[in-house]
Order: structure tokens, then sequence, then C-alpha cells
């Protein structure tokens, strides 16, 4: 079986092959984690843009704004090798803007 899916923006289209619909729809929905992000949590701009940064081998993703300079970080399953984007802090607490985040040396405030 085969799905042709555009994200929300239609700006990234992927071609998904499976065995079953349960196959398909399990592809789908870790495409759509990742890939249906199409605007900044802060600003709601749709200049965004996908960032790798390496760092003494380690991989780092994340979505960047042009705009307002915000970022969703994503984290990499140990298992499988998929992506996550991060919507909580290090206390397991949602973040604001939906994860969206600007680096500042004094944390928002709530």
């Amino acid at each position: 079986m085969k799905l042709s899916y555009a994200n929300t923006n239609r700006r990234i289209t992927a071609e998904l092959e499976g065995d079953s619909p349960k196959d398909l729809f399990s592809q789908l929905s870790k495409f759509q984690e990742v890939f249906d992000q199409c605007y900044c949590g802060k600003c709601k701009s749709e200049n965004i843009r996908f960032v790798e940064r390496v760092v003494e081998d380690n991989a780092f993703y994340e979505l960047r704004c042009s705009d307002c300079y915000a970022k969703l970080a994503f984290g990499s399953n140990k298992k499988g090798g998929g992506l996550f984007p991060k919507r909580k802090d290090a206390e397991g607490k949602w973040l604001d803007n939906n994860g969206w985040t600007t680096w500042s040396p004094v944390p928002d405030k709530v």
C-alpha cells in the first residue's frame, strides 16, 4: 500500500509505503510529529527552518524561526532513531508556546 501526504502548509510532501493501514498510520504519525509544525509557536511566523547542529559528535535537531529566533528542540529515540518535539522541561512540566523557546540568561517568567 502507498500513501501520499502533504504537511499542513504543503511545503513538504512524502510518499509512505506499508503492508497494512496500521503500518501507514504508524509512519504517518511519526512524519506528522516532526514535519507538520508549520509556524513558530512564539510569533506565529511561517518563516521556520530545519536545523541540525553537531557538537562533539552529538547531533541536535531543531526548528528555528528566522523572524523571532525562537527554536523548537527535538529529542531522539534511543531505539529506532525517531525524533520527537521536546514540549516539556526537565521536570516534566509543559513548556510555554508549545515548546518553542528563546535563549535568555534569565528564564521566562510565567
